[in-house]
């Protein structure tokens, strides 16, 4: 992919690719419980196949964990006639993105903040044109604000161009609102020529010059043409830190700097001197549009892993749940095949795709077999730091009928939105999804979004005096924070059930290095690496792997894998189905 890098065209296959779309926040696990409150019982996709795999199983490709970007590339692979089966080592799919279940409050384990997952066509967002792909669709609601406490003041954030102009003049004075206009007029064109190629035609081969270049390469230059030589000049910048165009629009008014460093962190957790500026460029044409809104999945994130599920099923994929993988198996250089924990081998004709992190994926490697220069990239690749969670269920009764979906508490822009027990995320999806819960009941997920440290946590026996100390002493910003958004009628003491997560059990859940949020890759600096190893026929799709963390971004790195695996041919024809 590389080779186009001089080409016009290049910058805006990246910006297209980690389109923010769904998740804001992409990665947990279930939270272990201080107290007893019953047996978590796992989110309900349904996986018919998953029964034990023959002794001789082989499969064309095998796809190593079944987060979203896993099982974009495996649902893909089967739509275009692989043979190919998922190995999941837990006991429900969806890696980060899973959902589960406590005394009937169904639970999400990692994201909360979703938008673009109806859109269709060529500027639909990764996530969608997979599905569309499938013939699946995800039935969410829809809403158009999310509830801001920052040291200003406490205010509704309203998505849409003239609304967040308001709060501005309201908050944050005249000046911040002439510089956050300025800010959308120099974006507005830099948004067409981000979504001037679609993701999923983007493959990791010469191919891409016929199933990308071709195909887009009049509409791109028609694209360029039209916004004229200083948008165009600045479009050069998408692949470099967001904070170059604020700087060279010469925007310096603290609460705006602070406002897009926080929009940057949500995203991609880097803010916005390290996040690609096609990513911001993305999310501004998403919210901040005329009708704009987000989304919410009726059934939780777990509504998209089953459509993923139905989707590879349909088509003739397997899932195997429970299957975990031991190691990765190089016979002359070659990736042929995994070993599971239960001894069995599974034969790969074609390919193994690994959607474990850059880490966990070294792990399953014979150690003679990879590259000094491969394992000392990646052991020295700056990871995000991990999360704390709240998991709670409460009586609706009491609560004020107006408590919307999401609540964002900044207790300090001076530390920074990426310091520790700073900023605290809340999704309350039962206030527009009453299924969630119980009838008459609140479920309520909180979170310190990649920014709490592992050092502190590190060794530590999960079942000692020390631990509990610790989680009691971590969580306590998460309560305070909780306490605020939901206000009166809420009490501690009244919750059904109350579950705290820290990184240990981030890393547990999850199979998570160091619980970690994913690469700490700086725009400008470093790029996340491409989805080919240095082995033959060993492949890597998800948040390790280019266009990086985030739903969009892992449901593009597996759609790109998927496309590479086939010919152009096959590429071409799906892309004519889906009417990209």
């Amino acid at each position: 992919m590389n080779t186009m890098r001089g080409v016009a065209v290049f910058p805006c296959n990246v910006m297209r690719l980690r389109r923010h779309c769904s998740s804001i926040h992409h990665h947990h696990h279930h939270s272990n419980s201080n107290n007893n409150n019953g047996r978590i019982r796992k989110s309900r996709v349904v996986v018919r196949n998953s029964s034990k795999l023959d002794d001789d199983a082989e499969a064309d490709v095998i796809v190593i964990g079944s987060g979203i970007g896993g099982l974009s590339c495996a649902a893909l692979l089967a739509r275009y006639e692989q043979n190919v089966v998922v190995l999941e080592s837990h006991d429900v799919a969806g890696g980060a993105a899973h959902s589960f279940d406590v005394k009937g409050y169904k639970f999400d384990s990692g994201p909360s903040l979703f938008s673009g997952l109806q859109s269709r066509g060529p500027q639909a967002n990764p996530l969608a044109q997979v599905l569309d792909a499938l013939g699946e669709s995800v039935p969410c609601a829809t809403y158009d604000s999310w509830m801001v406490y920052v040291p200003e003041a406490d205010f509704l954030s309203r998505i849409g161009p003239t609304e967040f102009l308001k709060d501005l003049q309201n908050h944050a004075g005249p000046e911040a609102v002439q510089e956050w206009q300025k800010l959308l007029d120099a974006i507005r064109p830099l948004s067409t020529a981000a979504m001037a190629l679609p993701p999923l035609s983007i493959r990791g081969d010469f191919g891409v010059v016929y199933t990308a270049a071709a195909r887009y390469a009049p509409s791109l230059f028609n694209t360029f043409l039209q916004m004229g030589p200083q948008a165009a000049l600045r479009s050069t910048q998408l692949l470099s830190p967001f904070s170059q165009i604020l700087d060279s629009l010469e925007l310096k008014h603290p609460f705006i700097r602070n406002w897009i460093d926080l929009l940057s962190f949500l995203l991609a957790g880097v803010k916005s001197d390290s996040i690609l500026s096609a990513e911001m460029v993305y999310m501004f044409a998403e919210w901040y549009k005329p009708g704009g809104c987000l989304e919410y999945p009726l059934d939780g994130s777990a509504g998209i892993i089953d459509a993923l599920v139905r989707g590879l099923e349909k088509f003739g994929g397997r899932i195997s749940l429970q299957s975990h993988v031991e190691k990765i198996v190089v016979e002359n250089d070659r990736a042929v095949g995994v070993k599971l924990r239960s001894g069995q081998f599974i034969r790969a004709k074609k390919a193994v795709v690994s959607n474990a992190s850059m880490w966990d994926t070294l792990k399953l490697l014979p150690e003679e077999i990879v590259q000094k220069s491969e394992s000392d990239r990646i052991n020295t690749t700056r990871q995000c730091e991990s999360f704390m969670h709240l998991h709670l269920g409460f009586d609706a009764e009491g609560i004020r009928d107006d408590l919307g979906i999401h609540h964002i508490v900044v207790n300090d822009w001076e530390r920074g939105v990426d310091a520790d027990q700073n900023v605290v995320l809340i999704s309350v999806p039962s206030v527009l999804t009453p299924n969630l819960a119980p009838s008459g009941k609140h479920v309520l997920h909180a979170y310190l979004p990649g920014t709490e440290p592992f050092e502190l946590w590190e060794g530590l026996d999960r079942r000692s005096a020390e631990y509990r100390n610790l989680k009691a002493q971590r969580s306590e910003i998460m309560w305070r924070a909780v306490e605020r958004a939901v206000g009166e009628g809420f009490s501690r003491e009244k919750c059904e059930v109350k579950l705290v997560g820290s990184p240990l059990t981030h890393q547990r859940f999850l199979r998570r290095n160091r619980g970690t949020y994913g690469p700490a890759v700086k725009a400008g600096k470093d790029t996340f690496p491409g989805h080919s190893t240095t082995i033959p026929q060993l492949y890597c799709c998800g948040d390790s792997t280019f266009p990086g963390i985030g739903v969009p971004a892992v449901a593009a790195s597996g759609a790109i894998v998927a496309n590479s695996l086939v010919s152009v041919s096959q590429h071409s024809q799906l892309l004519d189905a889906i009417g990209i």
